[in-house]
């Protein structure tokens, strides 16, 4: 109806008008590497150029491509007034008059309701940040390095000194993953610019990570939570098998990278102990250097130029090392943890195109409100609220959830809520079924 503007190898427009008229059919066509229009609020975009420059990254977005996007683009832009100005030289045209607003599987008064509740929640305020709050936690991260190295200035290299100093170390690193996490979100102030800056100097110079990588990564999960393909969180480069849709295929497959019906044991030796200190480390510097992220490489090097300068007086410079692998190996544990208990229970499986709410609840759960939990997970068991609502800031979170409550209960959607200790036995228990599943699979069919 408007000319399905296809796309040349160059990825530019050949025969699409702006101004068109599309239906669905034609925007689902346009699903490829080169070829990716998105619809949101009824208006059709090509993006397949402006991918490669989006600030969430180029995949974020391919994973919507021939969709609907509407859902997606309200959860993740504080100022939409703005980002549309990106978006104008982007506009093909809109639907046509007769197509529905929503794509394939999604549910429109599912829809029609959580769109009422974002709005409600945002005239109640839950989106206005607390800047204390946020001061508070960004001075007990500093407080904890400065005293950790302070004690060992004043004290000594002790065993028992350096132990205690690893835990502050650890722990400061961890609160700073869940603060950097606030500004990747850009949930703590009202310009992206501010939370940007601030991103690269919690996740870059308290951190020595990479802004840009951490966006490229979390965005994608957060879009499309436990999707095969399109979460990179669920992507366990065949080392496990998670959830059953996967267990069963690999077994019919008859892939063994590895015995899958062992690896809830061999978890415990793998990913705790060295996500973070190698997988993650080597990750970070990859991208750094492959996609040419030349700021996060500063904020990078100013972490490790910060903590040796720091720490090679004191143990030297294989001590230092020693001390900061054993402060990631006891961080990575924690991380771990808080981030698996969350979505590996949950159902998993490959792209169903379903409506925000209910794709983000039946893919997560929550854990139990504590003085503890909310500090401990930096108020992630609050998963199910982050996931629908990102750029809340996480003190509203639990001002939300019986909003939320409500309203699964009112479409007949599952609202999973564990103890934390519940949480990390179904880690394993979930690894433990997937890999019976495959065995089952692998042997019998």
């Amino acid at each position: 109806m408007g000319g399905g503007g296809q796309l040349n190898d160059s990825g530019k427009v050949s025969n699409g008008q702006a101004g068109g008229v599309y239906t669905w059919e034609e925007v689902q066509s346009h699903n490829s590497k080169n070829d990716q229009w998105v619809v949101i609020d009824r208006k059709v975009y090509n993006v397949t150029q402006w991918a490669k420059r989006h600030p969430g990254g180029f995949r974020v977005l391919s994973h919507h491509a021939g969709e609907d996007a509407t859902e997606a683009f309200t959860a993740f832009h504080i100022n939409q007034k703005f980002v549309q100005k990106f978006m104008k030289p982007l506009l093909l045209g809109e639907l046509a008059p007769t197509e529905p607003s929503h794509d394939r599987n999604k549910n429109a008064a599912v829809m029609r309701d959580f769109h009422a509740l974002r709005t409600d929640a945002e005239k109640q305020g839950l989106f206005r940040t607390k800047p204390l709050f946020f001061f508070l936690h960004l001075g007990h991260i500093i407080l904890l390095e400065a005293v950790a190295w302070l004690m060992l200035c004043y004290w000594g290299t002790s065993w028992t000194l350096t132990l205690l100093c690893s835990i502050m170390l650890s722990t400061a690193q961890s609160q700073a993953g869940w603060l950097q996490h606030d500004f990747g979100h850009l949930s703590v102030f009202k310009t992206s610019r501010w939370n940007h800056l601030m991103h690269h100097f919690v996740i870059g110079h308290l951190k020595g990570a990479s802004a840009s990588w951490w966006n490229h990564r979390h965005f994608q999960h957060h879009a499309k939570p436990n999707v095969y393909l399109k979460d990179p969180d669920i992507n366990t480069v065949n080392v496990f098998v998670v959830g059953n849709v996967q267990a069963v295929e690999y077994g019919i497959k008859k892939i063994k990278n590895w015995p899958y019906n062992y690896q809830h044991q061999y978890f415990f030796l793998v990913v705790p102990p060295l996500l973070i200190p190698v997988f993650y480390h080597f990750q970070i510097i990859k991208s750094m250097i492959s996609r040419r992220y030349y700021v996060d490489m500063i904020w990078f090097l100013s972490f490790y130029i910060r903590y040796f300068y720091c720490y090679t007086p004191l143990y030297g410079p294989f001590g230092a090392i020693a001390l900061l692998f054993f402060v990631r190996f006891l961080e990575s544990h924690w991380f771990v943890w808080v981030t698996q208990m969350n979505h590996l229970a949950m159902e998993m499986d490959y792209e169903k195109h379903r409506d925000w709410l209910t794709m983000q609840v039946q893919t997560t759960c929550n854990i139990e409100q504590s003085f503890f939990n909310d500090w401990f997970s930096g108020h992630l068991n609050f998963q199910i609220e982050h996931h629908l609502f990102p750029t809340m800031p996480r003190h509203s979170y639990h001002l939300v959830a019986p909003q939320v409550h409500a309203l699964c209960e009112k479409h007949g959607i599952p609202y999973q809520t564990k103890t934390l200790w519940q949480g990390f036995a179904d880690v394993v228990t979930s690894l433990k079924s997937s890999g019976e599943l495959w065995l089952d699979a692998y042997l019998y069919k």
